[in-house]
């Protein structure tokens, strides 16, 4: 059907309610329940990404598999990553309410797998169904949003499930670190069934309709087996030694990632929203956008490590350095919400990438010595960059939500804020292993943990700059006509 451009120009982030919804109406008797599933399915999603890091190293010294180690995480992003594709088709299929059970139905009996798992091999499978329940739970959160709230209510829902990140990156450490002091790292996969029968238990609130048959396309197999493939090589890249590999690896990703741009715009059924390929719609920059500010989240990935390596930081002193990122996201995303719409929210989708910049060249420019005061502006740095993460995400994903009035089209670009997002995570993630190596290798100081620091924050603060350049082309207003049909074969 053709599509109907939204009254206000797409990309706008500016909701045609004229009033925001309040905190207090989000939480509401009507609307309490829904909000806890879709923040709950991310926050179980986010607990279990920093849980498993800080118990996995006791889980291999009693069931072995250290070889296995790298691919504990990878084979979680990758179905992951699969499963988010798979969104809009899962709503279709079961609607909100069902594809819910399927998601928490799925991660739980990955995380019983784990649970239960006699070797590695094993535990493997359970973290392949746990990635294909977690990135239907993290895609969800977003399309569902449209269905079980009012528009009013999209910018503050979003920026509650988004928070729960750091809240993931709060309890996770913390939780998977006590249950390996008492040596019950199986505890930590326990608790994440009992978790997800909890949340499974809370979908009654959702609706229980389905989108007609027709809604929902055919899957898009060749855009599916191009992406899959560019992030299966990123991902080998991430966990690969040396550098000439990981280079050739990255370069076969991005030839990769260039093929499935081609098959998407030109099949009949594809990937992401046939929007994003549109002449003059800024839906493709919206999408670069995101990625851009989950590319610059995976930093927090490496802190930790350089604090007990630069400054001899305790683990736990450590940990809460790689936090301070989070906090920043969690604390401006949730003011954001506030205080930031219309004009104001097209600002700071323009400003949050530039601080994000900021705040990581403020960390690389930091590397120079680790006195306390020196310490505390890391500190201060990476909160920074967090915040300017935080403080527009909110408002780019609610853009993407708002885009266009045709639901079928609408849907899909929620969902397709996931499904970059988590690709972008991926992506990211291995960016970061390769500045770190090459810092470590070009390095000519006595600790090559600096340099690997500097190579870090200097490389994302010019990925984030990109992101700017993003954020202003994805202002601007369509340049087409409202009731232009679309085709998929149409040029960007």
């Amino acid at each position: 059907m053709p599509d109907q451009d939204r009254s206000t120009p797409p990309g706008s982030g500016a909701p045609d309610s004229a009033t925001p919804g309040t905190w207090r109406e989000l939480f509401d008797r009507g609307h309490r329940a829904a909000v806890t599933v879709f923040a709950g399915g991310i926050a179980v999603f986010a607990i279990n990404t920093y849980l498993t890091a800080a118990s996995l190293p006791t889980a291999v010294a009693e069931i072995g598999g250290q070889r296995l180690y790298a691919w504990v995480m990878t084979v979680f992003l990758i179905t992951s990553v699969f499963s988010s594709m798979l969104v809009t088709r899962t709503l279709s299929h079961w609607g909100a309410r069902g594809a819910y059970r399927v998601a928490f139905g799925l991660f739980g009996v990955g995380s019983l797998v784990c649970a239960l798992s006699p070797v590695m091999p094993v535990m493997l499978l359970g973290r392949g169904l746990q990635g294909l329940g977690g990135g239907l739970l993290t895609g969800l959160s977003f399309a569902v949003i449209r269905v079980a709230l009012p528009e009013r209510l999209w910018v503050r829902a979003v920026g509650f499930a988004s928070a729960m990140w750091g809240v993931g990156n709060l309890i996770g450490p913390l939780l998977g670190g006590l249950f390996a002091q008492v040596g019950f790292w199986r505890g930590s996969f326990w608790l994440l069934v009992i978790a997800s029968a909890a949340m499974g238990g809370l979908v009654r609130a959702l609706p229980a309709g389905r989108r007609a048959e027709s809604d929902a396309a055919s899957l898009p197999v060749a855009s599916l087996g191009w992406l899959v493939a560019a992030t299966v090589c990123v991902s080998v890249a991430g966990i690969v030694d040396g550098l000439r590999v990981p280079l050739i690896l990255l370069g076969v990703a991005a030839a990769l990632s260039i093929g499935f741009i081609v098959v998407d715009r030109r099949g009949d059924a594809g990937l992401l929203p046939r929007l994003t390929y549109r002449i003059g719609n800024p839906l493709k920059w919206i999408y670069v956008s995101i990625a851009v500010l989950a590319i610059g989240s995976t930093a927090e990935g490496f802190v930790p490590l350089f604090g007990q390596q630069i400054a001899g930081m305790p683990p736990l002193v450590a940990g809460m350095l790689g936090a301070a990122l989070s906090w920043g996201w969690s604390s401006a995303q949730l003011t954001s919400t506030t205080w930031a719409n219309g004009e104001r929210a097209t600002a700071v989708r323009i400003l949050g990438p530039g601080v994000l910049g900021a705040g990581l060249a403020g960390y690389g420019a930091l590397q120079f010595a680790s006195t306390p005061g020196v310490i505390a502006a890391w500190f201060l740095a990476l909160f920074v960059a967090g915040a300017g993460i935080g403080m527009a995400f909110p408002h780019i994903a609610t853009a993407a939500m708002t885009i266009t009035r045709d639901d079928t089209e609408a849907a899909r670009a929620s969902a397709g804020v996931n499904t970059v997002q988590m690709v972008a995570n991926t992506f990211g993630s291995a960016v970061a292993g390769l500045l770190v190596s090459v810092g470590a290798t070009v390095s000519t100081g006595a600790n090559p943990a600096v340099t690997s620091a500097r190579f870090l924050g200097f490389g994302f603060a010019a990925i984030a700059a990109a992101g700017v350049v993003a954020a202003i082309a994805s202002v601007r207003p369509a340049t087409v006509s409202p009731g232009k049909q679309v085709r998929r074969t149409d040029r960007s």
